[in-house]
């Protein structure tokens, strides 16, 4: 589970569940600790602060989560503040980041015009930018006026937008108020009422919460299943909140089993997935260039994957017009394509090649070996810290493949979604969390596996389902946490060349 498991925790928090305020008080503070729970077992804690001044509100929320993968400890951290009128109007937000390798810091003030002037601090760099708000997007003092209004009659339904900093972007929200039932608050049993959350963002399916407040709209519990990971979060005093964690270990719920062992993908033209999905789940899988998608009658999905070959005499840089292609070309925060530590290693990786096709499977190889330290102990890194770190598992590879690719002129995109492993730990034959990389060549997307490529693996293959593609921004990563856990490989068909 990369950034985006902490991530979803925040926004956890960041629903209107703040303490109810006295509309005569010039001035008031409240602190509310949580403990979060990961598969039942303590995992970190949350804390929430609300102070109203001078006709301000300031809100901050803190996140830390400290999970095993695979053996490997990885603590990360959240701190998530804005700023809003009396009236739940926005004024500013802040949102830093610290991701085990990288920390980064985002910040927005509203201007006059009802832009948003943003401000990324990363690696010792600063990149300014106007950004436009998104229409009717609340922050966490909206919200918890919403909810006030809406109130806790049984059966209230009400949709909004929210804007939460730590992913740069709105998702839709719905709450729908249930009913009141006895909740068990670390052995304290409190009649609550129920409300149901669902955070969503375009063409990446959705997340449900649970949330149990109390009549004063104060959160007490919240339980998100996501990933096949069971995350509770519990109000509890600072000192149960800040004390000592357990070890939790997630790389196995992070694992779909396949029907059939799949061997020797290299020899493989297309694989053919039906995918059944569990009880009252929604998937969302996208087509792409290399895998095309279907629904059956009864709610199955079918899909094919079939990698494209990059066709040979396409040169670079690109030069064409197609909107997707010329947006994967610029320099992110996590893709630091113009940046020259990035310039130079584009430069050795390619060589004198000319040819498209060519210089990626150049860049592929480079990237596969220039990654010397293969580990999960990294949160999330951009491209510039892996180029300085070398160190990484397949997240590094695709941000680092991504910013040479652009480097030199080739469009090139993060995907996120599964891949199959015949053993990896203690797994076998199943289908895990992965990232890799498409790039533009000829008009088409072609596949590119830097990770598997260090493996010996042979790179991209038949054996990769994609979820989303993108920037490698945190927002990318929603589609994986909304799919994992919500459908089981009913069988698979092979086609060899």
């Amino acid at each position: 589970m990369k950034i985006i498991g902490i991530v979803c925790v925040c926004l956890m928090l960041t629903a209107p569940a703040a303490v109810k305020a006295g509309a005569d008080k010039v001035q008031e503070s409240e602190t509310e600790y949580f403990a979060v729970f990961m598969e039942g077992k303590k995992a970190g804690y949350a804390m929430n602060e609300r102070t109203v001044s001078d006709g301000k509100v300031t809100t901050i929320t803190e996140v830390s989560l400290t999970i095993n993968r695979a053996g490997i400890p990885l603590t990360v951290n959240m701190t998530s503040e804005s700023v809003e009128t009396a009236e739940g109007r926005p004024i500013s937000f802040k949102s830093v980041q610290d991701l085990g390798l990288m920390k980064m810091e985002v910040s927005g003030t509203m201007q006059p015009d009802g832009k948003v002037a943003l401000v990324n601090n990363s690696l010792g760099s600063q990149q300014k930018s106007v950004i436009d708000w998104p229409e009717g997007a609340l922050m966490a003092e909206g919200m918890r006026l919403l909810q006030e209004a809406k109130g806790l009659k049984e059966g209230t339904e009400y949709s909004y937008s929210v804007f939460e900093p730590s992913v740069g972007t709105a998702l839709t929200a719905k709450t729908i108020v249930g009913k009141t039932k006895p909740v068990d608050l670390l052995g304290r049993i409190v009649d609550l009422t129920e409300i149901t959350n669902v955070l969503s963002m375009p063409g990446m399916g959705e997340i449900s919460t649970k949330s149990y407040i109390d009549d004063d709209f104060k959160l007490q519990k919240d339980i998100m299943p996501i990933m096949n990971i069971n995350i509770e979060m519990v109000a509890c005093a600072k000192e149960f909140a800040l004390g000592k964690n357990d070890v939790v270990e997630l790389i196995g719920k992070m694992f779909i089993d396949s029907p059939v062992p799949l061997k020797n993908l290299d020899s493989v033209e297309s694989i053919t997935y039906y995918l059944s999905p569990l009880a009252g789940a929604k998937m969302t899988i996208p087509p792409n260039d290399n895998q095309q998608v279907r629904k059956a009658a009864d709610g199955k999905v079918i899909m094919t994957v079939k990698p494209i070959v990059a066709p040979a005499g396409v040169k670079f840089p690109y030069q064409g017009n197609d909107k997707a292609a010329l947006e994967a070309l610029k320099s992110t925060q996590f893709v630091q394509s113009d940046h020259e530590e990035i310039v130079e290693l584009a430069r050795q990786a390619i060589g004198k090649a000319r040819d498209a096709a060519e210089a990626v499977d150049k860049i592929e190889a480079f990237v596969a070996d220039y990654v010397e330290d293969k580990n999960l102990s990294v949160g999330y890194a951009s491209a510039v810290e892996v180029a300085r770190s070398k160190q990484g598992d397949c997240t590094e590879h695709a941000v680092l493949t991504a910013a040479l690719c652009r480097a030199v002129g080739i469009p090139a995109q993060i995907v996120t979604g599964l891949a199959y492993v015949s053993e990896w730990r203690a797994m076998q034959s199943g289908f895990g969390g992965h990232a890799w990389n498409q790039v533009y060549i000829g008009g088409k997307w072609i596949g590119l596996d830097a990770a598997f490529r260090g493996t010996g693996r042979g790179g991209y293959d038949a054996g990769h389902i994609a979820l989303a593609a993108g920037n490698g921004d945190p927002g990318d990563f929603f589609s994986l946490v909304t799919t994992m856990g919500q459908f089981e490989f009913e069988k698979v068909e092979v086609k060899r060349k």
